[in-house]
């Protein structure tokens, strides 16, 4: 080690080393640079400073960092502040889901032409269904796509799964006993996607006709306590379709006629059918993270329903009419016919005639 009275330079050169009488008290530039404080000048402190030295900037630890180490570090801060602030500031967005969909639903209530609702027979309740109609009983009467073929931006093998998991929702919302009958939801629940589930739930707890959070929008379902099956059996004729609403989403509609056989809840075996007809228009937003986790957005929701009285709240239940007369329909609502689907399903309260080809 040096000592401790030289210059951190060394020696200048010239000097005249250990012979020189002054080294202890004689200090060249580098020495001066070096030094923590400094003396004030004549002027600062005829000015009154409170002090006769300052100190230098920057601390024991900066102030013997090289300067080229001193710029890594500040740039190394920049860039990690930088960083920071990107990424709290930066826009979420999910990359596979079709997100932002909320349900919006309509209900056409179809109520009876005139003399009343008719009765089934207990034991051929469809018996009266025309056949040129093409109705199956329940999921064969779908009609979904043979051939799944690929899109520009989905495999054949997302197209599959995409249609499959539509399938499920249809057959849970529309056709399980458990969900028509017995109050139950959470088969169909589980088929949302997690940012349509809190708009599910606000359906079930606070059912309105507002179109967004009706029950019936999701699910076709009736009172426990009023209605029941008379048969599991459900009469389906319809069809789905698939197509590419852009690279991230794949859009699946569905069209579909369904009719119940209901009695009153409670009757025995013998008591009156009936039979209650749905039309029901889907429309399901499928992106990459929703076909992954076999989820859909159910986006639109166009439904025809009778026989039922125009002007019953159907939100939470949808209310069919008993087998009997009933009184004259209110105001002169059009003739639908619920099997016809080349007219549309969005309308307000109609009078029903009977499916037919």
């Amino acid at each position: 080690m040096g000592d401790p009275g030289e210059p951190p330079e060394g020696v200048p050169e010239g000097g005249s080393g250990s012979e020189d009488e002054y080294r202890s008290v004689v200090f060249d530039e580098s020495f001066v640079r070096a030094a923590r404080i400094t003396e004030l000048s004549a002027e600062e402190r005829l000015g009154g400073a409170p002090q006769a030295v300052r100190h230098k900037l920057g601390g024991r630890m900066f102030g013997t960092l090289p300067r080229q180490a001193l710029t890594l570090l500040l740039l190394i801060v920049l860039a990690f502040g930088a960083a920071v602030y990107f990424g709290v500031t930066a826009p979420q967005r999910d990359a596979g889901g079709a997100g932002g969909a909320q349900l919006t639903a309509e209900l056409t209530v179809l109520t009876p032409a005139s003399g009343g609702v008719p009765a089934a027979d207990p034991s051929s309740p469809f018996a009266s269904l025309a056949a040129a109609t093409g109705f199956a009983d329940g999921s064969a009467g779908l009609g979904l796509p043979a051939a799944r073929t690929a899109t520009a931006h989905f495999s054949q093998a997302q197209v599959s799964a995409a249609v499959d998991t539509v399938s499920r929702y249809l057959t849970a919302s529309e056709l399980a006993p458990a969900v028509l009958v017995q109050g139950q939801t959470a088969a169909v629940r589980a088929l949302l996607a997690p940012d349509e589930q809190g708009q599910f739930d606000q359906s079930l707890t606070a059912p309105v006709d507002d179109q967004h959070h009706s029950a019936t929008g999701w699910m076709v379902r009736f009172d426990p306590m009023k209605i029941g099956l008379a048969t599991d059996t459900v009469k389906v004729a319809g069809s789905v379709k698939v197509a590419e609403l852009d690279p991230g989403t794949l859009e699946v509609t569905t069209d579909h006629t369904l009719v119940y056989a209901l009695r009153p809840a409670g009757a025995a075996t013998n008591g009156p059918v009936s039979l209650y007809t749905v039309r029901r228009e889907l429309r399901f937003d499928l992106g990459i993270t929703d076909i992954a986790n076999g989820q859909v957005h159910v986006v639109d929701s166009a439904q025809q329903a009778g026989p039922s009285a125009c002007g019953a709240a159907q939100a939470e239940y949808l209310q069919p009419l008993p087998v009997g007369p009933v009184g004259p329909a209110v105001g002169p609502p059009p003739a639908v016919n619920p099997a016809d689907h080349a007219q549309p399903a969005w309308q307000s309260c109609a009078v029903m005639t009977a499916p037919s080809g």
